[in-house]
């Protein structure tokens, strides 16, 4: 069985295959759940001025599972779950997005909360299982919206379900 390490070490046409080879979740599974992201397929400078590791938070909102990114204190892809926390003490969230069913997984929409002039307001990301059945490691991709369809990033993540949501 492929893990987040192995995933990590696949070139990007692997990373492709993955996805579209990849097993459907459902919004209701990913709720109530915060993953461990690890950002894949970034060139190095860029991870460098924005971060390598990050999480998703899932939660049900308005009769639908929303979400949101969480950043967090860098400590590489073997460190913790930690969150960055704003003066309150809560954790640092961005770019929510709402998650829809697609034919095969989901998909992260951030279209769906971000006003139209933000640069969000594009981005899909589809999600996928790795194992038919298991939502503990997912592998997505970052899209962007253009009016012929989608247009392919370079950036791919991994997903390791690693504590609930709302972070302590």
């Amino acid at each position: 069985m492929l893990t987040a390490k192995d995933i990590a070490r696949l070139p990007r046409d692997g990373l492709e295959a993955l996805l579209a080879g990849g097993h459907p979740v459902t919004p209701d599974e990913l709720a109530g759940h915060a993953y461990f992201g690890v950002s894949l397929g970034l060139p190095a400078l860029v991870e460098r001025l924005t971060w390598k590791v990050f999480a998703k938070a899932f939660f049900h909102a308005g009769g639908a599972v929303a979400g949101c990114n969480v950043r967090l204190e860098q400590h590489g892809v073997e460190g913790p779950l930690v969150p960055r926390r704003d003066a309150r003490g809560e954790p640092e969230t961005f770019g929510p997005f709402v998650v829809r069913p697609s034919a095969r997984g989901v998909l992260l929409d951030y279209g769906a909360s971000a006003p139209s002039w933000s640069p969000l307001a594009r981005l899909r990301d589809p999600l996928v299982a790795v194992k038919a059945g298991a939502t503990d490691l997912l592998v997505g991709a970052t899209r962007v919206a253009v009016p012929w369809g989608e247009a392919r990033t370079p950036s791919y993540f991994t997903l390791e379900r690693r504590a609930p949501w709302p972070l302590r």
